[in-house]
């Protein structure tokens, strides 16, 4: 059995472990942070439960921590207060951003974690199968149910070699994305063997499972070894270490073979993560901004590295730095080992460990300049800035930019500045300092709820009508992000006041001179229509947000209609009552067009019946098949209004 195949029993519910099947397993951990976890937990209560049934559950804050206006601070308050009684720890303001902290203080080899957050599978670098979710699938997980999910198919991927100087974690990933790209890849998992993986920290490949979200993937896993131990040693946790690897001889669905000392330093360049290129193809691009964090990126190595190449230097005076450490242990670490001195002293910028930039909270570039991050996504407008220039890549190419103001093969730093590759110890013992971690009271009892004037009520739907009176409110390409569908930044503090944030959808197809998405929508929703969204291949890849189908629910879509669906949005699109249907031929989706009015007769019939339903354009006098893929649960989910009715009755 290779490693997925031994968890996957090892928690098996119900269904059989055979590959594409659907299977119901336990989960062990969830996660949320604030941006998801609000809702999460209203829907916790909407669903009457009391206690989480979870061996632990974390509510961690580091989205929305800047509290500009109530709403941030309302929000973490009904959290605190939520977790104490529910059960649930409770990492503060300023603790870390969760993906880093739950790494460091909670994940364990052989682990299923559910998280409300599409980089949760950053603890695959442990060895635990973690996979990111909408709110309402942890909420369900809290409560003791079963994940449900379709058996995933597992991709091998073989590491042989060593990272040689100047190449680091964040090119393996970005190769992987250069061989797979974003799309296609729905219902797989990528598990990394072979004898390169001895050659990589915990930190290191919790970077490369990290970004395996960018790819698609269900989630991405490393074996537990002795490496693992020796980091699960250092964070005093030895006591949750075992080892799991791949039976020798296992088999693949595919197999990948990667030689790390023939990996060369590469950028993923605007504005797609699959979007990679060789730096030394691109070097002399001017840059004017590098920012190195993200939980991609905020290691303890990773820092001490940049801080080892801007010893004694000053950043160009052309560019802007940030720095975020990614969690408080980081920060203390980089502070009692004169990193935190060192990034002062050469200009740097010094930022909360949170997640801040990667989501658009700040430090947006300025219009035709090129940022470098060492983040994990780029979409387009996703900085802040619309049509920015992002370049993701290692920390050792942004420092390299940082220093000399251009995009450079970070293994010319010897012969340009001058400087060798810093060397890196790893301590025996991390800095451990769980104060701002609060764990939850030992009963329920008398504990009270605070609740905002901003916290809002869960999402409601009404069931799906017979007949479908349509509008395509929006006819999108391929690779249309739950970013595109909800953005964040400046509208990511009214996640907790639906119809408000509502206002935001396809905010990024809205022009001056038409009316917007949302207000479309609201038009013909209030005039008894059903708004309908048209996608090409990839729809809804990016963050876990179901608010990318809770705000649409709100605006009275009951239908979207794409080439493909990603796994996540596809799951949250089925949780809150929106049909999500397939094309059958290219042909029929050239032929929309945006206004265009299409009727489905007997929706709930149709999807009972079979997998094909048939769609009418009147305009056009003509009929067109599509498809759905989904479970006979999952079409009465749908019928129902979503699943939060469905649970209601």
């Amino acid at each position: 059995m290779n490693l997925v195949e031994k968890i996957v029993s090892d928690h098996l519910v119900s269904g059989e472990a055979v590959p594409g099947a659907r299977v119901g397993i336990k989960v062990d951990q969830t996660l949320t942070q604030d941006a998801t976890g609000t809702m999460t937990y209203l829907e916790f209560e909407a669903l009457g439960l009391d206690r989480v049934e979870t061996e632990l559950s974390v509510s961690y804050v580091d989205h929305n921590m800047s509290q500009f206006g109530p709403e941030n601070h309302n929000d973490h308050l009904y959290l605190q207060s939520i977790a104490a009684r529910a059960g649930v720890f409770y990492s503060r303001a300023g603790n870390g951003i969760c993906h880093q902290v739950h790494l460091e203080r909670f994940s364990r080899p052989g682990a299923v974690l559910l998280g409300a957050d599409s980089h949760t599978p950053t603890s695959g670098g442990m060895g635990a199968m973690a996979i990111g979710v909408g709110g309402l699938d942890v909420a369900l997980a809290m409560g003791g149910q079963p994940f449900v999910v379709d058996c995933p198919r597992v991709i091998g991927v073989r590491l042989t070699g060593a990272l040689g100087p100047w190449v680091a974690a964040k090119d393996v990933i970005l190769r992987v994305l250069q061989i797979l790209s974003t799309k296609g890849n729905v219902g797989h998992v990528l598990e990394y063997f072979g004898p390169g993986v001895d050659s990589l920290s915990v930190p290191e490949r919790s970077t490369i499972t990290n970004m395996g979200a960018e790819v698609g993937v269900t989630t991405s896993i490393f074996p537990s070894d002795d490496r693992t131990r020796d980091y699960l040693r250092a964070q005093g946790r030895e006591d949750v270490w075992q080892p799991l690897a791949a039976d020798e001889g296992a088999e693949y669905d595919r197999l990948i073979d990667i030689d790390l000392g023939e990996l060369e330093p590469l950028a993923a360049a605007p504005s797609s993560p699959d979007s990679v290129v060789s730096v030394s193809d691109v070097a002399g691009i001017d840059v004017h901004q590098v920012l190195v964090g993200s939980c991609t990126n905020s290691s303890f190595r990773d820092l001490m590295v940049v801080a080892g190449v801007l010893e004694g230097r000053t950043v160009h005076p052309g560019v802007h730095v940030g720095i975020a450490p990614g969690s408080r242990q980081v920060f203390e670490m980089i502070a009692a080992h004169g990193a935190l001195q060192t990034f002062i002293s050469a200009g740097c910028r010094i930022l909360e460990s949170g997640c801040g930039p990667c989501i658009g909270q700040g430090m947006s570039p300025g219009n035709d300049r090129v940022s470098v991050r060492t983040f994990n996504r780029n979409f387009m407008g996703r900085s802040g800035t619309p049509a920015d220039k992002v370049y993701l890549a290692s920390p050792e190419t942004a420092v390299a930019a940082a220093l000399t103001g251009k995009l450079i093969d970070p293994r010319d730093i010897p012969s340009v500045l001058g400087v060798e590759y810093p060397a890196f110890a790893w301590p025996e013992k991390f800095h451990i300092d769980d104060a701002m971690i609060i764990p939850p009271a030992a009963s329920s009892d008398g504990m009270e709820i605070e609740r905002g004037p901003t916290i809002g009520d869960p999402p409601s739907n009404d069931a799906l009508p017979a007949t479908i009176r349509g509008k395509v409110l929006l006819k999108a390409g391929d690779k249309i992000t739950t970013d595109h569908i909800m953005p964040a930044g400046p509208f990511l503090k009214f996640r907790s006041n639906i119809p408000r944030y509502s206002e935001a959808v396809f905010t990024a197809f809205n022009t001056a001179s038409a009316p917007t998405f949302a207000e479309r929508a609201a038009e013909w929703r209030d005039a008894g229509g059903h708004g309908v969204v048209v996608g090409g291949e990839s729809y809804g890849q990016g963050s876990s947000r179901e608010h990318a189908a809770i705000c649409p629910m709100y605006l009275g879509i009951k239908v979207k209609i794409a080439m493909s669906f990603e796994r996540i949005h596809f799951a949250n699109l089925v949780n809150f009552g929106i049909a999500p249907l397939l094309f059958t031929d290219d042909a029929d989706y050239d032929a929309i067009l945006d206004g265009e009015e299409l009727t489905i007769d007997d929706l709930p019939d149709q999807l009972r019946a079979g997998d094909t339903v048939t769609v009418s354009s009147p305009s056009r006098a003509a009929e067109f098949v599509v498809r759905h893929d989904l479970t006979a649960g999952e079409v009465e989910v749908v019928i129902a209004g979503g699943k939060l009715n469905t649970l209601a009755k």
